[in-house]
């Protein structure tokens, strides 16, 4: 689950960026931490790489782009801009990411996606909450130092020309939401949709807000175990966070708007309101409504109302699940290959630990019946290819518009040349000179004849279309996962159960 952050800076101190991100520092006032001599403490981890540095630092690149161009003068100016990619605490032991590849995915992000810039790539293997999740920062200077080529994503001549400045737009945040998508489905990491909102938003005061109660905290509890006293309360929680909880805890269970209302009411003293199509909750000792999009994008109307549909359907809170069903093991086909009385004991403690989660995954799902456990594979089954139809689908249109884009990008960059050619004295001369711009040039004519494009479209639009693409992928890619794994446990379930069935009658018949 991978997200994106972005942060300007107006600092002219280019070796700032990189001194945070060899030497540890105070996360609540941003000062180095020193050691005993009062000497900077580099960082326990950590990897680091330049880019379009030549043989200079990060910082002397930036200050000799800012000459060159005679740009970034003025205190107000942005001066470099950092993205984080913060990688899902799971993927280190799910997935198999480590600091060295998390740093080679940052690499090839920043090389496709900020090429020309003088940038710093450095991966921590830690955060400020101490999750785990694996990061990257992404800093580069804000002038790109080189012409580059033109791709699809690139509207604007500042995404390409040399001396240009960077700017982070939204279209430009969407388009590098949509590659870390990308990015990280190509390397089997978790991920979310990007595009469309965050489930649970927490912003960047109440993130501190959070941090400074916990150090608070910490040391409350500290103090209490000193004197031989045990702390109540281990975990800090900021008023959104509680309210966050308790919304949830009801949101599980609740099978209808009045339902969820009243639960909230009863269990918590919140309040819910509607206004405007947009919900709203009031807890108990505040005066003021805390707007759902403020908290979170699950907490909505439209999302809140999904959930509650989904509660009416099951006819059940959500529970959990087995994560994997062991399969039975013939342990007398084992015993004929020759294996020893020491392997027969394990496989029939294993085929006893199989069976009862076969039981347990079955009741849970009401399945039971060997009818309904049928129809449930079949469903799953259905789901499972038709998700994955349309993921391909997907694909391939998302690949078309890319080619399409290419195409178009390539044929307006070059079109005044092809214009020059046509009144050229020497038009041999001119061609063999502009040789890579009109191969290009006649190579998107023929791409647009042979699919019958007479009108160009529209760049901006093409970029929406594909990340809307990439979000319904997203969207069906996780229901193709979900129906996949669950597909999976029946059938080995209901092979589990014909095994132990066809185990059963010899016995008996030996009886």
């Amino acid at each position: 689950m991978a997200t994106l952050k972005h942060i300007a800076s107006k600092n002219s101190d280019y070796s700032a960026a990189e001194t945070y991100l060899i030497y540890q520092h105070d996360e609540f006032s941003g000062k180095k931490i020193l050691d005993e001599q009062g000497r900077p403490k580099l960082r326990e981890s950590y990897l680091l790489d330049t880019l379009e540095c030549g043989d200079f630092s990060f910082a002397t690149a930036c200050l000799l782009a800012n000459r060159k161009y005679g740009k970034n003068t003025q205190h107000g100016d942005i001066k470099s801009h950092q993205y984080i990619i913060s990688f899902d605490p799971r993927d280190a032991a799910d997935n198999g990411l480590t600091m060295e590849k998390a740093q080679a995915l940052g690499l090839k992000f920043c090389e496709e996606n900020f090429p020309g810039h003088p940038a710093i790539v450095c991966t921590h293997p830690d955060g400020h909450n101490h999750s785990g999740n694996i990061h990257v920062h992404i800093v580069i200077g804000s002038i790109r130092m080189r012409e580059v080529e033109r791709k699809p994503y690139m509207q604007k001549p500042r995404d390409w020309c040399e001396g240009m400045k960077h700017s982070s737009t939204a279209q430009t945040m969407r388009h590098l939401r949509v590659e870390v998508m990308e990015m990280c489905e190509g390397a089997g990491l978790y991920q979310i949709d990007l595009l469309n909102g965050s489930k649970v938003r927490v912003s960047e005061r109440e993130y501190w807000m959070k941090q400074r109660g916990q150090l608070k905290l910490d040391h409350e509890n500290a103090a209490l175990l000193a004197t031989g006293q045990q702390p109540t309360q281990t975990k800090f929680e900021t008023a959104k966070e509680v309210l966050r909880r308790q919304i949830s805890e009801v949101l599980n269970v609740a099978t209808s708007f009045e339902d969820f209302s009243d639960r909230l009411l009863q269990q918590y003293g919140i309040t819910v309101k509607e206004s405007r199509g947009r919900l709203s909750y009031l807890p108990a000792g505040r005066t003021k409504f805390i707007r759902a999009r403020s908290i979170g994008d699950k907490f909505e109307k439209e999302l809140v109302l999904a959930a509650l549909k989904a509660n009416t359907e099951r006819k059940r809170t959500i529970q959990s699940k087995s994560d994997r069903i062991g399969k039975l093991i013939d342990i007398q086909a084992k015993l004929k290959q020759g294996k020893g009385i020491g392997y027969e004991r394990w496989a029939k403690k294993h085929n006893l630990k199989a069976m009862a989660q076969t039981l347990i995954l079955l009741q849970e799902n009401g399945l039971l019946n060997e009818d309904a456990l049928d129809q449930r594979i079949t469903e799953l089954d259905t789901k499972f290819h038709d998700s994955l139809a349309v993921v391909k689908d997907l694909e391939g249109r998302m690949k078309a518009n890319k080619e399409l884009r290419y195409h178009v990008a390539a044929y307006a960059s070059t079109k005044s040349v092809a214009q020059q050619l046509k009144a050229a004295k020497r038009p041999a001369a001119f061609e063999e000179q502009h040789r890579a711009e009109l191969t290009a040039h006649r190579a998107a004519a023929a791409y647009f004849k042979a699919n019958d494009i007479t009108k160009l479209p529209s760049p901006k639009k093409l970029e929406a279309e594909y990340a809307q693409l990439a979000s319904e992928k997203a969207q069906f890619y996780e229901q193709y996962k979900e129906a996949k794994n669950e597909l999976l446990k029946l059938k080995t379930a209901k092979q589990n159960v014909a095994s132990f069935f066809r185990e059963e009658e010899p016995a008996q018949q030996e009886r």
